[in-house]
């Protein structure tokens, strides 16, 4: 009896032991394989293909052979390879701008830029107090005073150029405002349409054959060239107010004389403030200008044709006029 439920006993846990070792059946146990037939794939058939238009076909050799009719056209007419514009044969060929002898920048800059320190300081200010504190009438009355005692040395120069009738007219213009304007204070010989011509002895070397001459700044001169510079010398002994014996009334003409010249510059500061190099453009314009009136006379050129539009006006003189300097006496008085 005790045999049998021994036996009994290791039956059971060997069952319970069977039971725990066996897999548990999951939810998600992969399906079973499927295999695929590939026979029966490969013998599926394929879609039909699309049908072709025969516009289509005739259409693209067409527009090809557009394409290369015009491209014949244009070579023929224009030759082979791209248009260029710039290289185009048949347009004028580029403008030339006017060059400048300079040989001398490197120095002449620094010439420029104490005299642009000089004309900050004392020349500008002066030139504005005196716009501000001089009425417009009698600003005109100094500068039609010392233009008229200019106008001798015009006269000599004309001589000088072979211009007998110009002096002529000249003479007759100082003769004019000198009795009639009160010694030059009014222009009654611009209403009488007599023209106001400005020449000097280094205008008159280039009329003579001197044309291209080595451009130098002096210290407050300003812009030259050196005919320009040697033109000085032979303007001084015709220059009336360096014939003023009275140190006190000489000083002060030619003072009033720098002055009245510097004011009538002051409408170009502001093309000269927007310039990128100011050294630059003081010098073409002045050259530019200088050269007109040497040649204006031999071709006969308009101002408003050769000059840009702020070197025009015949009343702006750029130039510091040899009489308005304090320089040496050349009299030998005491």
């Amino acid at each position: 009896m005790t045999l049998f439920r021994l036996s009994t006993v290791v039956l059971l846990a060997a069952l319970a032991t069977a039971c725990a070792s066996a897999p548990t059946p999951s939810a998600n146990a992969p399906a079973e394989a499927v295999v695929v037939d590939s026979t029966a794939t490969a013998a599926a058939p394929l879609p039909p293909e699309p049908p072709i238009d025969p516009a289509t076909i005739d259409a693209a050799p067409a527009v090809d052979a557009t394409a290369a009719g015009a491209e014949d056209d244009f070579a023929a007419i224009y030759g082979q390879g791209a248009y260029d514009p710039v290289a185009d044969p048949t347009l004028p060929a580029p403008a030339q701008l006017p060059t400048s002898y300079d040989p001398w920048e490197k120095f002449n800059r620094k010439v420029h830029a104490f005299n642009n320190v000089v004309d900050r300081a004392v020349a500008r200010p002066l030139a504005r107090a005196y716009v501000a504190a001089v009425p417009r009438p009698v600003r005109l009355g100094v500068g039609n005073f010392f233009d008229n005692l200019r106008q001798p040395l015009t006269m000599v120069n004309q001589l000088l150029q072979g211009r007998p009738r110009d002096a002529t007219q000249t003479f007759g213009r100082f003769l004019l405002n000198s009795t009639v304007g009160i010694g030059g204070i009014f222009d009654p010989a611009s209403d009488l349409k007599m023209k106001r011509r400005s020449e000097d002895f280094g205008q008159t070397l280039g009329t003579w054959g001197w044309k291209r001459s080595r451009y130098v700044e002096l210290p407050f001169f300003g812009p030259r060239t050196v005919r320009d510079v040697l033109g000085l010398a032979g303007d001084m002994p015709l220059s009336p107010t360096r014939y003023v014996e009275e140190d006190k009334t000489r000083i002060f003409l030619q003072g009033l004389n720098l002055v009245d010249t510097r004011a009538q510059l002051l409408s170009l500061d502001s093309l000269r403030e927007g310039a990128v190099d100011d050294y630059a453009l003081v010098r073409d314009s002045w050259l530019q200008r200088r050269n007109y009136q040497i040649e204006s006379h031999r071709t006969q050129q308009q101002p408003d044709e050769e000059l840009p539009e702020y070197l025009r006006d015949d009343e702006i003189n750029p130039t510091v006029p040899v009489d308005a300097m304090p320089m040496p006496e050349i009299s030998g008085g005491g």
